[in-house]
């Protein structure tokens, strides 16, 4: 059984027999009685570790759809986990005045990487630059929804997407280095 990330181990029917009288232990029926409600409660702390676990955007899986709730995200259980959580966080980081370091935090919680915020007050733009990882995030629409839900909306909201270019790859990536690179990493790839 887990237990928020610290592993439980222990034999709950041995526990159970160290609380009633040890010859008990020589009856069949008694040892039937142990084992079944010791199931039991096997079954029940593993419920109980799974509530708890939905209490928490990290680990929760079947609570998500409340967190949305909460946070007046459409609830999209066609999405993977892992982006549905992005976007709680998102949420949950976006409240408050709106600044840069704000910015940045609300993209990595969707990105699950390095970000760069560039203001460019004179363009009335604010360029979100990916450079943690290579190619487009896959969750760019919900990026683009929860930015532009804090971003004022006067100022444009710019995308810039770091790729491999010729001069990363040219003597410098063996060829089997390049073979398992996907064509979403390169400039103009798919």
């Amino acid at each position: 059984m887990k237990l928020l990330g610290t592993d439980i181990e222990r034999n709950v029917e041995r526990d159970m027999f160290g609380y009633i009288p040890r010859e008990y232990e020589d009856y069949r029926e008694s040892r039937a009685i142990v084992k079944t409600e010791a199931a039991e409660f096997e079954a029940l702390n593993a419920k109980i570790a799974d509530v708890l676990a939905q209490f928490f955007v990290d680990t929760a899986t079947w609570g998500l759809s409340h967190w949305e709730r909460i946070c007046g995200i459409p609830i999209d259980e066609s999405k993977p986990v892992e982006q549905r959580r992005s976007v709680i966080k998102s949420k949950l980081r976006g409240i408050g005045t709106v600044t840069v370091d704000l910015i940045k935090n609300v993209a990595e919680a969707y990105y699950n990487g390095e970000v760069e915020v560039i203001e460019q007050p004179s363009l009335y733009t604010v360029k979100i630059k990916f450079v943690g990882k290579l190619g487009v995030p896959p969750n760019l629409a919900d990026i683009q929804n929860a930015l532009r839900g804090i971003i004022p909306a006067h100022l444009a909201i710019d995308f810039e997407f770091s790729y491999l270019l010729i001069k990363d790859v040219h003597n410098v990536m063996t060829l089997s280095q390049l073979e398992a690179t996907t064509l979403d990493k390169f400039a103009g790839g798919a």
